[in-house]
């Protein structure tokens, strides 16, 4: 995606904010049902730039023990089925807003449970060692909601748990600034690649 089709790309997402939350929801999940009507539509699965990043996100995470992960955004479950091999032992639990996606991902990989939600809204109580957030929160909108979904993602962390946020770089900087600032979470490593043809950033952080 061009510099300028992903600048109007987030404005478009901005702009879909204005809704309520749940008319946005509502939005998103169409959205992203469509978007998935072809399998793997952003290449997940065999691009030479993901799997690099999927690599620096996974070295970047601590090395404690980790008894229930969560991924935020599985889409199709590519990252999701590498956490469930990375982490045999653990419980591994991936949500998304797009039930057609989720569809594929069950398909992909059986070691991982697999659960239609939106994270702004939907009632999510269990609590994770380990989440992770990659990609997904530009597509939040407005400040308001991004606080939102920052409170949500530390919400679900167990005592001592470790988020992770990956998101391109320097976006990555507001879309992670809320996280920045919660007292509830310590910055753990804050690490940009930019030796690639899209630059992004690893933050980690542990729940005190």
């Amino acid at each position: 995606m061009t510099e300028l089709a992903e600048r109007m790309h987030r404005t478009f997402f901005r702009m879909m904010s204005l809704l309520s939350p749940r008319g946005q929801g509502v939005f998103l999940r169409r959205y992203f049902d469509w978007w998935h009507r072809t399998p793997d539509p952003w290449r997940l699965g065999s691009d030479a730039y993901e799997r690099h990043k999927y690599t620096m996100t996974l070295e970047a995470v601590p090395r404690l023990p980790y008894r229930r992960i969560l991924e935020v955004g599985c889409a199709e479950g590519v990252f999701t089925d590498t956490l469930a091999r990375r982490f045999p032992d653990a419980e591994i639990v991936g949500i998304d807003i797009s039930t057609r996606a989720l569809e594929r991902a069950r398909q992909r990989t059986e070691k991982a449970r697999f659960v239609h939600a939106d994270l702004l809204s939907h009632p999510l109580e269990e609590r994770f060692d380990l989440v992770f957030c990659a990609e997904t929160l530009y597509y939040v909108g407005r400040s308001g909601r991004l606080r939102q979904a920052s409170q949500r993602l530390a919400a679900l962390l167990a005592e001592g748990g470790v988020l992770v946020l990956v998101h391109p770089w320097p976006e990555a900087a507001s879309l992670h600034r809320f996280a920045d600032a919660d007292r509830s979470l310590s910055p753990v490593t804050d690490r940009v690649d930019t030796g690639t043809h899209r630059p992004f950033a690893v933050a980690v952080y542990r729940k005190a």
